[in-house]
């Protein structure tokens, strides 16, 4: 059996310092590593149990079925912080019919982040 230790998501920007600056500085997530040097250099980013790692690059944006699914304590908290650092909010908080609070966004390739509240009476939380 695989008894995986860490995971982490790969992205090959088509832009690196493009999205170093969406991913370090507008969404302000915190560097675990980085590696290299020049424009292609790789950053690894925490991503609360895994990691983002922004390296390479790429002549073709991500595919469009890449999709990130980040978790907030606090989605109305992190809306306002992701204005006020300039990151164009796709689609503004919405409680989901399944009781998830979502906001969108995408990084500058276009690949769609949804940021995500669980509300403490939410199933995912607690099931008797």
């Amino acid at each position: 059996m695989v008894h995986v230790l860490s995971g982490r998501t790969l992205l090959r920007p088509t832009d690196p310092e493009r999205s170093r600056v969406f991913y370090g500085e507008q969404l302000g997530l915190a560097v675990y590593r980085e590696f290299g040097t020049g424009p292609e250099r790789g950053t690894v980013y925490f991503l609360g149990g895994g990691f983002l790692e922004v390296a390479g690059r790429s002549e073709v944006p991500p595919s469009p079925a890449l999709k990130l699914w980040l978790q907030v304590a606090d989605v109305t908290a992190a809306h306002a912080e992701l204005v006020a650092a300039g990151v164009e909010v796709v689609r503004g908080p919405v409680r989901e019919p399944w009781g998830l609070i979502e906001m969108w966004i995408a990084d500058p390739d276009g690949t769609e982040i949804v940021i995500v509240e669980i509300p403490e009476d939410h199933p995912l939380r607690f099931r008797p």
